[in-house]
């Protein structure tokens, strides 16, 4: 990333007409939802997008061309609401470029952002969140274990008990 940004900074595709280079930041502070993400939005496998997933990413993206750099959306939401979907503005019926935003001839440089959530907190979270769905799987496994186990005894003595009293029976018959 640090060399896309020294390439556009660098004014080598300033001069040009037909071509332009531009970050879209839309995904840099996405943020799961704590409390259970919808998991439509993701594939099988719980990692890549679902198409659900591509089409959010798509209206982010789309919607992240047609606001001017330095105002660009950097996160996004995932509540897959058509209504967010954003329309050319009919004054500046454009994809947004640093030219068109007004860092044309600048000395204004994209240098790194500071992110509104510490990077820190991501890794703390995930790792909560590791703990918090090991420690529930090992007690729901424990609570079944423990159930199957109930169950097993209790048929064993159902098993055991008429040939405990027939070779009780016989003892006393002798």
């Amino acid at each position: 990333l640090e060399e896309i940004k020294r390439l556009i900074n660098s004014g080598r595709y300033e001069q040009r007409q037909d071509f332009a280079v531009v970050i879209q930041p839309f995904f840099r502070n996405t943020l799961l939802p704590l409390d259970g993400p919808d998991m439509s939005f993701f594939a099988a496998d719980c990692f890549h997008f679902s198409v659900r997933g591509y089409a959010e990413m798509a209206m982010a993206l789309w919607n992240n061309m047609l606001e001017p750099v330095g105002e660009k959306q950097t996160y996004n939401n995932f509540t897959h609401d058509r209504s967010k979907l954003r329309c050319p503005n009919p004054e500046k019926p454009f994809l947004f470029t640093r030219r068109n935003s007004g860092f044309g001839n600048s000395d204004v440089t994209l240098e790194k952002t500071d992110s509104s959530v510490p990077y820190w907190a991501v890794i703390v979270t995930a790792v909560a969140g590791v703990l918090v769905g090991s420690l529930l799987g090992w007690v729901v496994s424990r609570r079944r274990t423990k159930k199957h186990q109930r169950k097993a005894g209790t048929g064993n003595n159902m098993k055991t008990t008429p040939l405990l009293l027939s070779t009780v029976t016989q003892r006393v018959a002798e």
